[in-house]
């Protein structure tokens, strides 16, 4: 029996050390990871705006969004003049789960590029929709320019040979940020009066 109580006794004092050491390194790390998601954001912006000389990643616009979960509208000016948006858009129709991707349109609702933050698609195959020639071929699309389907579909949108469900769901997730942009985000930067 004090074995059994000697080696509880030990097992606790353990697991209480650990418990400690591991909350030292967790406030250790929590400034520089912060920090290092901030540069992420601030580098996908950089790529996916045109030139400007605020500073986008602190210049945030909400707008009402589904669930009442509002949206953050990062606003790119020049001259004190907004110039271009970027917002996040989520694609839940991936192969491997959901697609998270930023993408930056000018005030006339043109995509000025598109990043992709996240995502679980198969390397080699569907993780392609990170090469920069497939991003490469939204930028300057519009709603009413393209027809918002891969070719597979009959749309303008190239997909990935061996690969189709994820520039679908790229596809879809640009789509839907273009008309979020028309119903929502526009009308509420002309409420604000940052753009007529």
């Amino acid at each position: 029996m004090k074995s059994i109580f000697k080696l509880i006794i030990t097992l606790t004092i353990i697991c209480a050390v650990a418990a400690i050491a591991l909350s030292f390194v967790h406030q250790i790390t929590l400034k520089p990871i912060a920090y290092q998601k901030r540069m992420e954001k601030v580098r996908a912006l950089k790529r996916v705006l045109p030139a400007y000389d605020n500073h986008p990643e602190k210049d945030i616009l909400k707008v009402p969004g589904k669930n009442g979960k509002p949206i953050e509208v990062n606003l790119a000016k020049k001259g004190g003049k907004v110039i271009a948006v970027a917002y996040r858009v989520v694609s839940h129709k991936g192969y491997g789960g959901d697609i998270s991707l930023l993408m930056g349109l000018d005030m006339k609702g043109k995509i000025t590029g598109i990043e992709i933050l996240g995502m679980m698609e198969t390397p080699g195959l569907g993780a392609r929709i990170e090469e920069p020639a497939f991003k490469k071929q939204f930028v300057g699309r519009t709603l009413k320019n393209t027809k918002w389907a891969v070719k597979k579909d009959g749309g303008d949108i190239d997909q990935i040979t061996g690969a189709t469900i994820s520039p679908r769901a790229v596809t879809e997730a640009i789509y839907g940020g273009l008309q979020l942009f028309e119903k929502k985000i526009r009308p509420a930067l002309k409420s604000k009066g940052l753009v007529q």
